[in-house]
């Protein structure tokens, strides 16, 4: 039976790979529960896992929910299991890069604003569709999309469903930058050892200062710095010390 995301890691790297590129990976019940059980693994292993990057096989990231599997009545585990799945994402201790080529829609878009990062490959196109089939957002789409491009600029594109290309996502600030697609992997890999390179400590302190941060005002938001930030981490007296041998 194909497994339907695939696990790989390598120095300190955790890739998840959506494996349906004959459906474009589209996000079935069952998909989302292998999903599921690795996210929860990773989530676990925040020893062991510094950075996670999540793609999709095949030329796209996700063309959003599986229609088919709807119009077959195949249903998740529990009404909010896919919504409670992209929070646990959004949620892990670890950075997550999203890595995009091909289809971003809807249900894919939805689970590409649970990252912390993204990066495009030039083939990438990204829309909310809801509107053609009648439905409306239940996984967070209104709630990050604006957060992350702006109320204008999300109601544009969940109004017209219209999709918009990756030079367009980084100029919104979708995506954080668009190289060739035959780039994309090798860019990625890039990004996430220059991140496991830095103290993880570090990387899980700020991240979760960051996403937590967001449901305060401003001075609100510093209080809770000031009180929440982890502070040193057990590995800053051997980071100075090769710091002072140069």
């Amino acid at each position: 039976m194909t497994e339907l995301v695939l696990r790989s890691d390598e120095g300190g790297v955790a890739t998840l790979t959506l494996n349906r590129p004959e459906a474009l990976n589209a996000l079935s019940p069952d998909l989302f529960v292998d999903l599921r059980a690795h996210v929860e693994a990773i989530g676990g292993d925040a020893e062991g896992v510094g950075c996670v990057v999540l793609r999709g096989e095949g030329r796209s990231f996700c063309a959003g929910n599986d229609l088919k599997a709807i119009q077959a009545g195949q249903v998740a585990p529990t009404p909010t299991f896919q919504a409670e799945t992209v929070d646990m994402i959004e949620n892990l201790p670890q950075p997550v890069i999203v890595e995009v080529q091909g289809h971003c829609y809807t249900g894919g878009l939805e689970l590409a604003l649970a990252g912390d990062l993204l990066v495009a490959g030039a083939s990438a196109k990204f829309a909310d569709t809801h509107g053609k089939w009648g439905m409306t957002p239940r996984w967070g789409m209104s709630q990050r999309l604006p957060r992350r491009v702006g109320l204008l600029k999300a109601k544009e594109m969940s109004y017209t469903a219209q999709p918009i290309a990756a030079a367009e996502a980084v100029a919104i600030g979708l995506a954080n930058r668009c190289v060739p697609d035959e780039e994309l992997r090798g860019t990625v890999r890039q990004l996430a050892a220059d991140i496991v390179a830095n103290s993880w400590h570090s990387l899980r302190g700020n991240k979760m200062l960051f996403n937590r941060g967001q449901d305060f005002t401003f001075h609100d938001g510093l209080a809770f710095e000031m009180a929440e930030s982890p502070g040193r981490g057990p590995d800053i007296e051997e980071r100075l010390k090769a710091f002072s041998k140069g």
